[in-house]
């Protein structure tokens, strides 16, 4: 059975390195620019090299990778390890997923109210850090009379509920580190 693979079409930089990394041993007139950035749909790290005409690319930037014409980024080098990130890029990761999470509302409000069993003992609501079987039939009981609108609408109608962008964004976190068995939000 082939693995589907899954493209991104928009990344937001996470990192600039003009020169290159500072550890390759690659003669400096040979090395060229390289951009870390996170996908924007998948949440996919990658490794891009820019255009050589290309001015110098800004973290928290939104850039176009996809299959058509492409205004700063020559190729894409291929996926990117969470350890090979730089300091710089590691320190907007988190922002970065938060700012994703944020504007893309509804599709993981959508996971609350549309997620379901992975097994007779197990719901895809568990997976996310913080909710246990109480609050998931909470969750449950609340979608069924009308579904979730809004992160805030999700915290208002299920007491205790820890905040569900922060719950999101631990959970996309945790993925990206290797720490989760299954994968609900990142492809790597």
């Amino acid at each position: 059975m082939f693995k589907k693979i899954t493209r991104e079409e928009k990344a937001v930089v996470l990192d600039y390195l003009p020169n290159g990394y500072p550890f390759d041993s690659t003669p400096s007139h040979r090395k060229n620019a390289i951009v870390q950035a996170l996908g924007k749909e998948h949440f996919t790290l990658l490794e891009l090299v820019p255009k050589k005409d290309s001015r110098q690319l800004q973290p928290g930037e939104d850039i176009y990778i996809g299959e058509g014409k492409r205004e700063e980024i020559h190729h894409i080098l291929g996926k990117l390890p969470l350890e090979k990130l730089t300091a710089t890029a590691k320190a907007e990761l988190e922002y970065s997923i938060e700012k994703l999470v944020t504007e893309n509302e509804k599709r993981f409000v959508d996971f609350f109210n549309n997620s379901a069993p992975l097994s007779t003992r197990m719901h895809q609501l568990e997976l996310l850090p913080g909710l246990g079987k109480k609050h998931m039939w909470e969750i449950l009981e609340e979608r069924k009379g009308k579904p979730f609108e809004s992160f805030n609408d999700l915290k208002k109608r299920v007491k205790l509920l820890p905040e569900p962008k922060k719950i999101i964004i631990h959970r996309v976190m945790n993925e990206l580190k290797g720490i989760e068995k299954h994968r609900i939000f990142v492809d790597v």
